[in-house]
């Protein structure tokens, strides 16, 4: 799809300086940019580029003035960087577009659908399930029965929801993610055998939450694993069954969170940490990445270390852990002085 300086320039209510007319069709970096594609000039140390850039549109900010003659047109608006991330979410909203079912694909005659709803091909959508209006679910996933989605959620390309699960309004649900399979629950017997302990409870995910690719959240044992209102998730998190998040909290990537623990809202956790289950973790808590949490935590603390420790003692700490080996040579030096060692 096509759209000219002027068309841009209306969207974004900004002034073209330029040819109006010229027409672009994708996206680039200013340092990277082709014929055809629009980019923007926000950062002073990237000024340069606007002089060699090939893109034919560049967004920059109304107090810009050109040092020597462009290739590119202009569109001045108060604030170039806001203007172009406005046109990012419309560019994606016109990428995301699409209505309508696609075949093959299979609906149960007992679900019940919104209007302008969207089903790529290959799709499983079973027995009594609830799905809002401007759903759109892409090819490859799978909706189990009793499922409920709430009006303007994604569910991308490979998504797997099981059955008795239910998903907010305004929810990103990204490929590969699988909300739903069954928890890690095992209990031996007197010969060390292990029987699986049944999974009957669901996930709530409540709205405006954003899930990562890969991403799997277990079904509590009984009751339901609940991640809060706008609560983020990175790729590749692993979050066990009876599990809370409260809301706003964001977590990055191949961090793992064990069985019924609880965190709080407001909280950020760096990537590839490790939380123990049964564990309260407070408000507003900020976890650096690899730490491995093994204990409550109150309120706003800040923690890095496996086991974790607050920030300001591990930093403090780990001057003295990188320089350790002459620490303990300069003991033995000072040993042998007191014992009268040669």
């Amino acid at each position: 799809m096509k759209f000219t300086a002027e068309q841009i320039a209306g969207i974004l209510e900004g002034t073209v300086i330029g040819d109006s007319n010229v027409e672009v069709s994708t996206l680039s970096k200013i340092e990277e940019g082709k014929k055809g594609s629009l980019t923007f000039l926000a950062n002073p140390k990237y000024k340069s580029y606007i002089y060699s850039t090939a893109a034919s549109i560049t967004i920059v900010n109304n107090d810009f003035e050109p040092e020597e003659e462009l290739a590119t047109t202009l569109i001045k608006v108060d604030d170039a960087y806001k203007a172009f991330t406005k046109l990012l979410e419309y560019y994606n909203q016109i990428k995301l577009n699409k209505s309508g079912i696609e075949n093959p694909s299979f609906i149960s005659e007992s679900a019940k659908t919104g209007e302008n709803l969207y089903i790529g091909a290959f799709s499983y959508v079973g027995d009594n399930v609830k799905i809002g209006n401007n759903v759109k679910i892409f090819p490859n996933s799978y909706i189990g029965d009793n499922v409920v989605i709430g009006n303007n959620s994604i569910i991308f390309s490979g998504g797997k929801i099981y059955s008795e699960c239910i998903i907010g309004n305004n929810c990103v649900i990204n490929s590969g993610a699988i909300i739903g399979a069954d928890g890690f629950g095992f209990t031996p017997d007197e010969n060390g055998v292990y029987s699986k302990v049944p999974q009957i409870g669901n996930v709530v995910i409540e709205d405006d939450v954003d899930i990562g690719a890969a991403t799997t959240i277990d079904r509590a044992t009984l009751g339901s694993t609940i991640i809060r209102k706008g609560v983020k998730l990175d790729n590749q998190i692993q979050i066990a069954h009876n599990v809370e998040i409260g809301k706003n909290t964001v977590i990055a990537a191949q961090t793992g969170i064990a069985g019924s623990t609880k965190i709080g809202e407001n909280c950020q956790i760096g990537g590839q940490v490790g939380v123990a289950g049964h564990l309260t973790i407070g408000n507003g808590v900020r976890v650096q990445a690899q730490s491995g949490i093994g204990r409550n935590i109150k309120d706003n603390e800040v923690l890095q270390g496996s086991p974790s420790f607050g920030y300001s003692d591990w930093n403090k700490s780990y001057v003295y852990f990188k320089n350790l080996p002459k620490i303990v040579k300069t003991i033995n030096n000072l040993e042998k002085k007191v014992n009268g060692d040669s």
